[in-house]
């Protein structure tokens, strides 16, 4: 299953990447809405080869999942890959460049299943697919907001 969506900011594409591998930023986010994180590669710079262990709890189980960056080519992609128990997940983060002053975040993620209990539940959410991509998009909007007024300020 494939969840997308555009976001235009009112930041130049260089400030839009730098905000978006800001990881410190955007583990201190997951933390503060609940969700425990922890870095397991030893890089201190943003790029490809870093990796997070990400626990959270949803619909009344704790989940883990573990995060790799596979791709960082500044300043216009960030590809990040997952695993769960259910999914095997792929972020696309691509930032294009709309004037000096503007740029648009297209974000992209990919579900695919990993067994068959997995492979029901995308089944399921597929019937309610137009209801997940408005809050997908939702959801990035308000991503994009918060990490706009770091970068601002």
């Amino acid at each position: 299953m494939k969840f997308s969506t555009r976001q235009d900011t009112e930041l130049s594409s260089e400030q839009l990447f730098d905000a978006l591998a800001d990881f410190d930023r955007i583990e201190r986010l997951l933390t503060r809405r609940g969700a425990l994180v922890r870095r397991v590669d030893p890089a201190r710079e943003p790029g490809a080869g870093m990796a997070w262990e990400i626990g959270f709890d949803w619909r009344a189980r704790r989940r883990e999942v573990r995060l790799d960056v596979t791709r960082f080519d500044r300043p216009e992609v960030i590809e990040v890959e997952g695993r769960s128990e259910l999914f095997d997940v792929e972020l696309q983060l691509t930032v294009i460049a709309l004037t000096l002053c503007k740029a648009r975040l297209q974000f992209e993620v990919k579900l695919r299943p990993r067994n068959m209990r997995a492979r029901l539940l995308l089944q399921t959410a597929k019937l309610g697919k137009v209801q997940l991509d408005r809050k997908f998009a939702l959801r990035i909007a308000e991503f994009v907001d918060d990490i706009t007024r770091a970068a601002v300020a």
